[in-house]
Order: structure tokens, then sequence, then C-alpha cells
């Protein structure tokens, strides 16, 4: 019994020696498990800490030994990070190369006969950028003008910028710019339109439809500027401007709404009844852009576009910085979405608002649509008369940022030239009443009289704080003479904020305590925005300094500001401090990336009393150059400019005809008139009312024949609902299959219970041609439809027209539409090297705005993404669709789509978007993505498709559909199949049937 005993005890010890041993650090296995699948460079500062901490000289050397697998593996991964951006970069820039070869040699330098005939009919333009052309103010004018800025907190008053990534300059410069232009003479009503928020997680005020701005101005009849809410993903979640993609068409369908309803009610004003159409669409970051794009398409309204801030730079410096891949980066940002987005921008756009020469250059010229020296090319023939062949850049315009210095100018002569010392006393007590937010901010200083540094922006990694910070701790002679002040946004508690809001204050606090600077930097937690003036006035008061350090600043709006209260500035040199500075000459330049410069510049400036104050005198005198009227009068003026080149069709809406007698006068219960007709009586001497009503209707109706009226009761706008079949069945070989036809007789069937209220439009990639020929396999006549959009959207017929084209339509896409000289070069850029044969894609079809291609079973060609880039290089702007299972190449022109033609109709037939049912298939063409999303309902039929084209749309970096489509849409509903009944059920969910 003992040696059981003894034997178990040894077991037991043999097994507690194991899961010791299994306890101790594995390096191996930490490598395998930890190393390869996640790391960053902060893990790598958290593993020496913990071997600093470690006393067992065992685990010490193997967490050591972990720290060089580390740092190996890091530099590794960093050095393939890189090598893969270069290998890109490097293709795409041999790609552009060969766009502009291919445009230069089209663009050769002109014939004699061009020269005389661009001279004779030469109109000249000043350059974008120039003082010749100065708005007038016209009180005849009455524009309308569109704003649109789509994410973060807009409101007018108390904006809480800082609070997010998303609520910061951006929010308050499109208020400001909306208010200053309704105060333009001329200027009659300026709409900024963003997203409706009625979270909890929010101030109810984002919630409210709509918010005055500025009062209208009875000087000269203005409407005033307003913020106008449109409902957008989520109702009840504040959510993040990287996850607002897919919501972008429903943002698109309910603008348009806004835009039309307001246009109709100007109209009555100002227009004589004709809708009065804005005058621009003004969109402000690629989401704002792309929903601009959208409604200048359908409406015919010039574009104009500002990035803020561009995806392809961003792209580039956080691959430089080789700490995520390509794939991380998109998983994070969605920044392929987004330069997506900024592309069609530029697309779409009569001019593009910069802040600075750098931007143009050094950010806008890294997208394939814009090359400077082919814009400059195109431009120079534009002014001469002379053809551009199809080609097309936007114009860059270059207007700095406006400020309103009227209050500033006031408040400070009030409180005169004194320094702090006349408000505070040495010992801290106050002379006269001062800001709360003043003694917020000295209460962190042991001296509060010394000049005070000031840096004010949101906590985000770009905005380089770090590097600030670190310039002031190691230069001993500016601690001695200047304190630092970090205007960071506001927080609660940093563990709740977001990771890189988070990162980078956590970072602050530690610099502070590595260097000791407790007392001589403030770092308040709450600020409210009207607070910010006294921040700068107080800084002022100590002769202080304000800095922007960022890596790149697009605009450097706070370095305006600060200079308006009589702050000389540093800042970063590269984006708009470098023009900021050249016109203001109050302050620095510096390298961001050098704290040395930071350091000796700061110092220069506090130290140097004679240079402070000659800083100072130079920014107040030249701050009226950054004026908001100043601004105004130079961008009203280069839209006008642009508009010179816009078409002046503008889309005209169909009245809408006189109800029938026999349709107004139906369910009426009692008739109030009295005419001279005979009363029926019942036999029991009652009035017998019904036989009363109907002589009166007969009798309206037979004056009404016998004036010679007709009585048309047929009119599209007057459907309440319209059933859109869009649905691309087609078999391997590219022909429509049997069920394509069959669907569309369900479709009909199902909405023919009230033929008068429901309406049918059939859009498709056939030509019309070939959709007679598929509807004469079926018992649906051509009459049954509205409307027929044919060639992906590019042409529409109106069967009850005797099939007659829109004209109209024709004419409002064609804008852009470099037609003929785009013929050729489409079948040349469209076949893979090494990989198609020359007769593989040939030109099947050719109409006024369609170019048909033809694919040999089996031939391969450029993805639409890809070929689209391509033709963007050359500037050739155009749509390219892949439809007949990927058979067959539509190029069809920029704003033509199937999308864009029901957009379309609804403005022209005055039907809303949202009493429309769009009918698809599992899969579709390379458009296919584009209908799914938006206000109208989609009823997807199961098993409706064989073979469809979507494979061929996206190269491997392009879009996720994630990205594009809301997978959680309520207006989205799957259908089982497409018989009458699987259709009735998906209807009677959305609550049609």
């Amino acid at each position: 019994m003992k040696k059981l005993d003894d034997d178990k005890l040894k077991f037991e010890t043999i097994e507690i020696e194991k899961q010791k041993e299994e306890k101790l650090f594995s390096p191996t296995k930490y490598f395998v498990e930890e190393i390869v699948n996640s790391f960053d460079e902060a893990d790598l500062h958290r593993t020496w800490i913990k071997v600093i901490a470690t006393r067992n000289s065992r685990q010490r050397n193997n967490r050591l030994e972990n720290m060089c697998w580390r740092i190996w593996h890091l530099s590794r991964k960093k050095k393939q990070i890189a090598w893969d951006a270069a290998q890109k970069l490097a293709k795409r820039r041999f790609e552009r190369e060969n766009g502009r070869n291919d445009a230069a040699q089209d663009l050769s330098e002109l014939s004699e006969g061009e020269k005389e005939k661009g001279n004779s009919n030469r109109t000249d333009f000043s350059r974008i950028n120039s003082d010749t052309q100065i708005w007038s103010d016209d009180k005849s004018r009455q524009l309308y003008i569109v704003l649109i800025s789509l994410h973060g907190l807009v409101r007018g008053e108390n904006m809480e910028l800082g609070r997010d990534s998303d609520t910061g300059g951006q929010v308050k410069y499109v208020v400001e710019l909306a208010r200053a232009l309704a105060n333009m003479e001329g200027v009659h009503r300026v709409d900024l339109l963003t997203r409706q928020i009625t979270s909890p997680e929010v101030d109810f005020s984002y919630g409210e439809p709509i918010e005055m701005l500025s009062c209208p101005s009875d000087g000269f009849g203005s409407c005033g500027a307003y913020i106008i809410r449109i409902p957008c993903g989520p109702p009840h979640k504040y959510i993040p401007k990287e996850s607002l993609w897919p919501h972008i068409p429903e943002f698109v369908d309910g603008a348009l709404g806004h835009i039309v309803n307001m246009a109709r009610a100007l109209g009555e004003q100002v227009n004589g009844g004709k809708p009065e159409w804005p005058y621009v669409i003004h969109g402000h970051y690629a989401d704002a852009g792309e929903v601009a794009a959208r409604l200048s398409g359908v409406l015919n309204v010039p574009m104009v576009l500002t990035g803020h801030s561009l995806g392809r730079n961003k792209l580039e410096q956080l691959l430089k910085q080789g700490r995520l891949s390509r794939e991380d980066i998109d998983s994070t940002y969605k920044i392929t979405r987004r330069i997506e987005a900024e592309e069609l921008g530029l697309d779409c756009a009569e001019m593009v608002v910069t802040s600075t020469r750098q931007e143009i250059e050094e950010q806008w010229g890294l997208y394939d649509g814009f090359d400077i020296q082919l814009e400059r090319k195109l431009r120079i023939r534009r002014r001469r008369g002379v053809s551009c062949l199809g080609r097309y850049m936007p114009r860059m315009g270059v207007i700095p940022p406006g400020m309103d210095f009227s209050r500033v100018t006031a408040q400070d002569s009030l409180e005169g030239d004194g320094d702090l010392k006349s408000l505070i006393g040495a010992d801290r007590t106050h002379k006269r009443p001062i800001p709360p937010i003043w003694s917020e901010i000295m209460r962190f200083f042991m001296n509060p009289h010394k000049p005070m540094i000031l840096a004010l922006s949101r906590p985000d990694p770009k905005k380089n704080v770090t590097s600030l910070l670190k310039a002031f701790g190691e230069c001993q002679p500016l601690r001695e003479v200047a304190n630092l002040t970090l205007i960071l946004g506001n927080r609660d508690n940093i563990e709740d904020m977001a990771d890189s809001s988070s990162s980078v204050l956590t970072t602050v606090l530690k610099l502070i305590d590595k260097y000791d600077l407790y007392g001589q930097v403030a770092y308040p937690k709450h600020h409210k925005q009207p607070q910010v003036p006294e921040i700068y006035r107080l800084a002022a008061k100590t002769k202080g300094v304000f800095i922007n350090p960022a890596l790149v600043e697009p605009f450097g709006l706070t370095l305006i500001e600060a200079a308006a209260y009589g702050l000389p500035i540093v800042g970063t040199k590269n984006g708009g401090p470098l023009d900021i500075v050249k016109a203001l000459n109050n302050g620095l330049l510096v390298d961001p990336h050098d704290q040395k410069a930071i350091s000796d510049a700061l110092l220069k400036l506090v130290a140097d009393k004679n240079l402070w104050q000659d800083c100072q005198k130079n920014g107040l005198k030249n701050i009226q150059k950054f004026s908001w009227p100043e601004h105004c009068r130079n961008y009203l003026s280069q839209i006008e400019q642009c508009r010179s080149y816009h078409p002046t069709n503008q889309l005209s809406v169909i009245p809408m005809p006189e109800e029938p007698l026999t349709e107004s006068l139906r369910g009426l219960e009692d008739l109030s008139l009295k005419f001279s007709v005979d009363i029926d009586v019942k036999a029991n001497g009652e009035l017998d009312k019904a036989r009363s009503q109907q002589k009166v209707i007969d009798i309206l109706l037979q004056k009404t024949t016998t004036s010679g009226k007709s009585v048309n009761t047929y009119c599209p706008g007057r459907r309440q609902w319209l059933y859109v079949i869009a649905i691309d069945s087609y078999n391997c070989n590219g022909c429509p299959t049997e069920a394509l036809p069959l669907i569309i007789k369900n479709v009909m069937q199902v909405g023919g219970a009230e033929p008068s209220q429901i309406g049918f439009v059939l859009l498709t990639g056939l030509s019309l041609l070939e959709t007679k020929d598929m509807l004469t396999s079926c018992e649906v006549k051509l009459e049954h439809f509205d409307a027929l959009g044919c060639s992906s959207g590019s042409e529409i017929y109106y069967p009850w027209r005797d099939l007659v084209v829109d004209e109209d339509y024709e004419s409002h896409i064609e804008y852009r539409w470099p037609g003929e000289n785009v013929k050729s070069m489409v079948m040349r850029l469209a076949k893979i090297e090494n990989g198609a044969d020359d007769d593989e894609m040939q030109l099947s079809r050719c109409s006024s705005r369609c170019f048909s291609y033809s694919i040999k079973p089996g031939g391969k060609t450029r993805k639409s993404d890809e070929l689209r880039q391509m033709l963007r290089m050359r500037g050739l702007r155009c749509n390219l669709i892949y439809t007949h299972a990927a058979s067959r190449l539509n190029v069809i022109p920029l704003f033509a789509s199937r999308c864009q033609a029901l957009r379309y109709l609804s403005v022209r037939w005055s039907i809303d978007l949202s009493k429309m049912v769009v009918f698809l298939g599992e899969r579709g063409d390379t458009d296919y993505e584009d209908l799914l999303g938006g206000l109208h309902k989609t009823v997807i039929l199961r098993d409706s498709v064989d073979c469809a084209s979507e494979m061929i749309m996206h190269t491997e970096n392009g879009s996720k559909k994630e990205d594009i489509v809301d997978p959680d849409s309520s207006n989205i509903a799957l259908s089982e199949g497409f018989e009458v009944h699987d259709i009735s059920k998906v209807l009677g969910c959305f609550g049609i049937m």
C-alpha cells in the first residue's frame, strides 16, 4: 500500500514538473503563434518592457531572442510591403506615361489651318487663379447653390469640432461657406446637404430635417442658407465615414428629391414657373464628390469638387510607413472605394477647388483622371477653338479658404494692446474678469506669463503633435522661455476614444512624463467651439506663437484664424501653409519630420520680439486676402467661367396633365354643384343620389367632348408605382434565355390588377432590335411598357410614342461623350498583351450614344475597372458595361447608365424613386451593383440568371461588394423564384400587394 502511495506521489510530481516546463516560455512556439500571425511596433515596445522587468536570466534571454525575431520579421515584412508598393507604383507610372504619349500623338502641334481657325474665333479666358475676372454683384441674378458635406456632425452653432476624426475643419468650412455665399448679392438660396442622424449618441439637433444658417435678407431678396439633413444609412446610429459607402445611393436619391422639389418651388418665385435648377452642385470630400457626380449627371448641372484630403496621398503615406499591407489599409480605411469616388469626381467635375498649388501637382497629380501636362494642352486648344478630340481634364482652381474677421476686429479694439500682465497679476489675481477657458488653461502652468506656443487640432497621428512635444521637450532654451498648450479635441476618458486618438493622447502623456514637462504643458480635456477665439487671444496676450506641425496639411484654416488674432505662425511646409505664409508673410515654414527645425523656428519667434511684432503686423495687414467676401467673389467668378463650357440644355419636367373628369369625380359622395338637371326620385319619395350624380358627370363629359378637347387618360407621371425589369438573363452564348420573357410576363401579370396605377419599364443591355425579337417569344406587347432603356441605359424609347427615342435624354447624356474618338482606342486597350488575337474583339454595332463590341467565346479582355483607368489616363471619359454573359462590351457616355436612366425618368415623370420596384437576378451585367442600392425597392429573383458578366468587373484591388451595397438594406428582398406567387409574396412584404 505504501508503495502504491509513493508511486502515485511520484507520478503527480512528474505531472507538476511537466506543467511547469509547459509554462516556461517557448521562443519557437511564441514565434509561430504570435510573431507570424500578428505584430506591430507597439508590441516591440511592450516586449522590451517585459525584458527589462524579467529577473530570471533564462526567461530574459528567451525574451531577448524573441524580440530579435520580432525585429527581423517586422523589417522583412516592411521591405516586402515597400517592394510590392514600389512595383505597383512603377507599373502605374509606366501606364500613365503611355497614356500621356497616346494623347500627345493625337494632340500634336496645331496645323496652320487650325491656328488660323483658332485665332479667328478666339475667346480669351483668364487662368483659374487670376484676379482679372471679378464677380459682379448683380441683384437681377437669382442663383440657387447646393453644397454637399456628407459625413461628420454638421450644425450651424456650437460645432463639436474635434469630437472625432470626421468632425474637423471641413465641417466649419462648409458651414461658413454656405453663410458667406448666401450673403452675396445675386445668390438667392444656398442649401448645405448632409446626413440626418437621430442616434442617442449625439445631440437631437443633428436629427432636425432643416436648420436655418442665415436669415433671408430683404436687401436683395435672398432666401438665406439652410442645412438640409437627408436620411442615409442606419437611422439610429452614428457611423464613421468609412462605413457610409454602401449608403451613398440612398443619399443620392434623397438629395435628388429635395433638389427637384426646391427647384420647382423656386421656379414659381423667380423663373416664371419653370424649375430653377442649381447654379452649381459642390461636393466636399470623396463621399460627397460621388453624390455630386451622380446628381450632376441626372440634372445636367455643373459640378465642383473639393477634396479636403485625398485617398491616394494617404495610401502612399501609409505604405511608406510599412506597418500595414494594402489589404489591411483597405479593410480599415476603405481606401480603394474612396479613390474610386475621387476618380469619378474628376470625371464629372467642371472645376476642382484647391487651397494650394502643391495640392494640384503633388496630390491630384497622383490620379488617373488628372495629368497637369495634358490639362494644360487641352486648355490651350479649347481657348483657340480647336477640337480636343473627345478628351477632357477638369480645371484646377486655387482659392484660399475664407474667414469672418468682423468679430475679431471689434473684440480686439475693446481689449487694446495690453499684455497678460495687465489682466492677471504675478500672484494670479485677476485685475478684471477673464474668460473661463483662460483659467482652465493657465491652471497647468507654473508661470502663465511666459509666451504660449499653441497647437490646435484633433488627436490624429497625421497632425504630428508628438513630434512637436518631443521638439519642445528636448530644447531646454525653448522650455525656459515658453509654455506649450495642446488643444486636442474633447474627451472624458481616453480609453473610450477611437484607437488612433487614444494612442496619440497616451503618447502625449508619456512624453510629458518622460521630459518632466509638468507645469509647462497644458492639455485641457474640454473646450467649446465658441471658446476657440478666446484661446487664440490668450496666446496673443502672452506674445505667443501658433504652430501647425501636420505631416501634410491640405487647408491650414487654423493658421489663418491664428493670424487674424495677431499670432505669428509656424506651419508645415507640406500643403496649404506654404501659400498661406507666402501671402501673409507672418511666420516660418518647417519640415514636420525635423524636430530641431521645429524647436529652432519656435525659439526664433518667441525670443526675437522685433520679429514677433513684424509677423503680427504683416498678418493683420494681409489677412483680408482670406476674407469670406473675397473667397466668394473668387469662387463665383471661377464657376461662372466654367459654366461657359457647360451645355445649356437642362432637364425639363413633363407637366402633369389635368386629371380626366371620370377620375376626378370618382368616389364623390356629395355634389354641391347647382346644375339645371332633372332630379331622379325613388319610389319611396327619396332622392336617388347615385343616378343624379351620374347625370352630372355625363353632362360634364358631353360638354368637354363637344368643345373639341379630347380627354387623354394616359400619362406615365400619374402612375402610383413603376415596376422596372432589369434582369440580365443570358445563356453561355450571350443570348437571352427562355426564362426572360416568362419573367416579364409574370411581373406584368402581378401588376396587371391595377393597369392604370402601375407602369412597366424594361432596362437591358440589349439593343432595341434585340429587345423586340426577345419579346416576340412571349405574349407581351411593346405597348405595355411605359419606357424601354436599351443598350445599358444609353437609349430610352417610349412605346406609347411609336418607339420614338428620347432626344432630350440623348442630348442630356451627350456631354463629355468622346464619340468616334474612342471607337478604335477601346479595341486597342481592351486586349490583354500576349492574350487576345486581333479578331477576338470586333465592333458589332454602332449608334450615336453606344459602341457595342462583340467578344469571341473564350476571348480574354481587360476588366472594366482596368480599361476605364486606361481611358482616364488618356483624358477619355466613358462608362463601360460588359453584358450578354461577358460576350459583349457596351461603351456609352459617362452620364448614361441604367441606374441614371431611372433617376432621369423619376424627375421627368414626377415619380418618387421610393415608388419604384426594380426586379433583378442574383447576378448580372457589370452595372448590376449600381441597381441594387437607393430608395427604390429591389426584388432579387432567385434562379433567374444562368450566366453573368460581373466576374470581369473589378480588378484584384477593386472595391468589395459590401462597400458598394448595403447587405442589410430593408429595401432589398429575395424571392424564392420568379413564378407569379413568388413575386406576389415578396411584394406583399413591401406592403405593395
